[in-house]
């Protein structure tokens, strides 16, 4: 099987969230305006960039990395191409996350 169409089946799978996230965000600013409430009182102003930029950044490194490892398996043993890429990206983002949120605990210690 292509990965193109794996990715195209992930892709708009993941479209129906989307547009369901989308549609209830709405309705709720429309709630809120409707009631005289500004819609501002939705969007944190604390956020933190620094956290959100070190997540991403250590799960595009975890994907990459499932990514390489995915492709020696696939290469050294007789494991399927999709089993062994969807496995390893799984498996080393979920790590990359995990890594994220112990250093996250730390930081907020």
């Amino acid at each position: 099987m292509d990965i193109t169409a794996i990715v195209a089946i992930i892709c708009s799978i993941g479209f129906i969230p989307l547009i369901i996230f989308l549609v209830y965000r709405h309705r709720e600013r429309k709630a809120l305006i409707e009631k005289g409430i500004s819609a501002e009182l939705l969007v944190s102003t604390t956020r933190d960039r620094t956290q959100e930029s070190l997540k991403y950044g250590i799960l595009a490194i975890g994907l990459a990395i499932g990514i390489l490892v995915g492709n020696i398996l696939d290469e050294y043993t007789r494991m399927s191409e999709e089993v062994s890429y969807f496995s390893m990206i799984f498996l080393f983002g979920g790590l990359a996350l995990l890594t994220f949120y112990s250093l996250a605990k730390k930081d907020k210690e």
